[in-house]
């Protein structure tokens, strides 16, 4: 392995190790007392990033090109939907199961492609996602079989990914990075606002901190998952990409104070890391 793809593989590792954290920064400004919506964690995300990409325009003096408007407008709302539900799901559930369900959306992009594009239908595919909603329900009912509504939030920010990914592939086929991100940003900000006009409030300056390093770190890890896959292929990216359910699982009780995975939970995991594998190294061989 040469230096460029060593380098790649860091970067793409680092950049799920910053999406988890950003979910334990949330975590955390609960434990210390704060009640931080997970509305203003989004909006928070949403404005930061919008920033970022304004000032990052403006250095390298680029602007954005639209093409197709549709594509740019069903990844933003996608990606506003999942990054709300995924907040949301670390809100009401643990940091654990957020992230990990939050990753089952290579399995709903698997499924979507199976009824949307005929030449994707594979039947081993479809047995390998089945396989893994096995994991999912054991993630989403780990105690006798109890179910929780309210890890249907972080279900849904896999349902939702799935779909912005899909609008991002078709995306970034006729728009650069700048543009794309623009446009999340942009008009993920504008979206969250208007939706949760009750809930926005100017924050302390202790709400402040957790709300901006939330923010910075997801971001981080954006740019740091663009960076990385420049030099490493689909497969090493989405296998090391995949390595956030194993981080949640073993991570959670020590930084975030989730309970331990029941043994039915690390199943699960294991399935839904197994079935992301599979469906990274098919796509590469495709």
């Amino acid at each position: 392995m040469d230096t460029k793809t060593t380098l790649g593989c860091l970067a793409v590792f680092a950049s799920a190790f910053c999406f988890y954290l950003a979910t334990v920064i949330i975590k955390w400004s609960s434990m210390a007392g704060l009640k931080i919506d997970s509305s203003l964690f989004t909006f928070a995300r949403f404005i930061v990033g919008f920033a970022t990409v304004l000032l990052s325009m403006g250095i390298f003096k680029q602007k954005i090109k639209v093409v197709k408007k549709r594509f740019l407008v069903g990844r933003a709302l996608g990606n506003c939907l999942a990054v709300y539900c995924f907040f949301k799901g670390v809100e009401l559930t643990s940091v654990a199961q957020a992230n990990i369900l939050n990753m089952t959306y290579p399995l709903f992009i698997a499924l979507f492609s199976w009824f949307l594009f005929k030449r994707q239908r594979d039947i081993v595919d479809i047995i390998i996602v089945l396989i893994a909603f096995t994991g999912v329900w054991l993630i989403l009912a780990p105690n006798k079989m109890e179910f929780d509504f309210n890890s249907l939030w972080s279900l849904a920010s896999g349902i939702s990914a799935a779909i912005a990914i899909m609008y991002l592939n078709l995306s970034r086929r006729v728009h650069d990075t700048q543009t794309t991100l623009f446009f999340m940003f942009g008009l993920g900000t504008v979206i969250v606002f208007c939706l949760f006009y009750d809930q926005m409030r100017i924050p302390s300056v202790e709400e402040l901190n957790y709300l901006f390093w939330c923010s910075a770190v997801a971001i981080a890890g954006q740019y740091l998952l663009t960076l990385g896959f420049k030099y490493v292929t689909a497969i090493e990216g989405g296998i090391i990409s995949s390595t956030r359910i194993l981080l949640a699982a073993m991570l959670g009780p020590f930084i975030a104070m989730d309970p331990s995975l029941s043994l039915s939970g690390w199943i699960g995991a294991f399935l839904i890391f197994v079935a992301n594998v599979y469906l990274a190294t098919r796509k590469a061989k495709v």
